[in-house]
């Protein structure tokens, strides 16, 4: 097991390394962030100083080292936009973005893993076929025009749930939450159904279509044939059975749900990393654009790695050697 997790601590670092040239030699195109820093009346010479002081007038080779040494000791720079440290800005705008991510992957989790098992369960029902139709409209709707009808039916029309921001929020330290309010938990309805929804489509489908495989498979025969109830051989065997490649997806997912939660913070105004992000992209802040394409890469490869320690705990096969799983 150690040698499996250092080969995938070391696999992290290529990765990550790989990510970092990638993100600095990319946004060395991405415009030139003086023109968002200065106003029209600026000199030549002012802006020539300000190139200088934020060493865009470097060598290309000196800038990448200078940017990834910084990374290594976790400084992303200053924000152009800002003026402020970027991984300050992250940290603050961080919370937000995790609690909404957490939010919506426990409703794409538990709604999906429900709706799924009813489906293969009871798959002639209609209630199983209304599911399959809900997938459909999940799958196939983009996600920025499910939160603005949600917003429409919720917010304009009924008035129930508000239409953005956060809500109020409760300080723990550095971390800020909304779980702890009344408007803080309102407001993470409707972001969360909408960033969640089309993973639940997706878990829902998957866990119907391994299910209804297992149930077909030899053991599932055997179990019914020594007696098990109906409730054990469905749950105890079946479903534990049909949760390997669903850690796989939940586990990608998860990160996926982090890196594009950019359209649902949009939509919502939702103050968290992916409208930090937006916003960077509008005002040319390199440092911040490069900053969260690392900070996701580290999200992706930290994921992978408890998706494959968690196949050993899910399917004990794997923690034997090739030759002897044989």
């Amino acid at each position: 097991m150690l040698a499996f997790l250092l080969r995938r601590v070391i696999q992290a670092a290529a990765v990550l390394a790989v990510v970092g040239l990638i993100a600095f030699a990319m946004f060395r195109f991405a415009g030139d962030p003086v023109n968002q820093i200065v106003g029209p009346d600026t000199t030549v010479a002012e802006r020539a100083q300000i190139r200088t002081d934020l060493g865009l007038d470097d060598p290309v080779l000196v800038q990448f080292v200078r940017y990834a040494g910084n990374v290594v000791r976790g400084q992303f720079g200053i924000s152009y936009q800002f003026r402020q440290p970027v991984s300050q800005l992250l940290a603050e705008r961080m919370p937000a973005t995790l609690e909404l991510a957490f939010c919506a992957t426990i409703f794409a989790l538990v709604v999906g893993i429900l709706m799924g098992v009813y489906c293969a369960l009871f798959r002639e029902s209609w209630l199983a076929g209304l599911f399959q139709a809900v997938s459909l409209i999940g799958i196939s709707l983009p996600t920025f025009l499910i939160g603005i009808l949600l917003i429409y039916l919720f917010s304009v029309t009924l008035g129930w749930l508000p239409s953005y921001g956060r809500g109020d929020t409760v300080r723990l330290g550095w971390w800020t939450t909304g779980f702890l309010t009344a408007s803080g938990l309102k407001a993470l309805i409707l972001p969360s159904v909408t960033l969640g929804l089309f993973q639940m489509t997706l878990i829902m489908r998957l866990v119907r279509a391994e299910m209804l495989e297992v149930l077909r498979t030899d053991y599932i025969r055997f179990a019914r044939a020594r007696g098990l109830t109906t409730r054990a051989v469905h749950l105890r065997h079946a479903l534990k059975n049909t949760l390997v490649p669903v850690i796989t997806i939940a586990g990608l997912q998860l990160g996926s749900v982090i890196a594009f939660s950019i359209i649902t913070e949009t939509v919502f105004q939702w103050p968290g990393m992916g409208l930090l992000f937006v916003q960077a992209v509008q005002n040319v802040d390199i440092p911040i654009m490069s900053a969260y394409l690392l900070l996701v890469a580290l999200i992706f490869v930290t994921i992978n790695l408890v998706v494959d320690i968690l196949y050993t705990v899910v399917d004990p096969r794997l923690r034997l050697p090739a030759g002897r799983a044989a």
